[in-house]
């Protein structure tokens, strides 16, 4: 259907994956801040990095095969991330070690998780202005308004 092929097509399959992990890693961040004065509870998170290696190769995967105009994004799964049917993706998140326990043993660390709140919630606006942006170009295309 046409609708799909323009959905599949340039840079939304990427964005939309780079969204969807930004959305769910903003969950993780929100537990560990909830669970800060948890006694022996440990910090949880993804790795960006390991998401963005992910998403790289699948970019280069379509780019090879397709010429990258068009095409779903076949992503390989991961410890950290798992690709779904659809495009949907299921985190597993990790103990991230590292950090000095407390009396009560809890790994907190406040400026740490707020840090990585900030930059997550930067990704997750950057991604949705970015796809804004390319559905507003269609709507324009669309009703001849260009």
């Amino acid at each position: 259907m046409f609708i799909n092929e323009i959905n599949s097509a340039g840079a939304l399959p990427a964005l939309e994956a780079a969204l969807r992990f930004s959305a769910q890693r903003q969950s993780v961040i929100a537990s560990n801040i909830a669970n800060l004065d948890t006694p022996y509870y440990q910090t949880l998170d993804v790795s960006p990095q390991t998401f963005q290696k992910q998403l790289r190769e699948a970019v280069d995967k379509r780019r090879a095969a397709t010429g990258g105009a068009f095409g779903e994004l076949a992503m390989r799964s991961t410890d950290e991330v798992k690709a779904l049917a659809g495009g949907d993706l299921a985190l597993r998140p990790r103990v991230v070690g590292g950090n000095l326990l407390l009396h009560d043993r809890n790994d907190r660390q406040l400026e740490t998780l707020m840090k990585d709140q900030t930059e997550n919630l930067m990704v997750f606006r950057f991604t949705t202005d970015m796809i804004r942006s390319r559905y507003e170009l269609m709507r324009s295309a669309i009703s001849e308004r260009v």
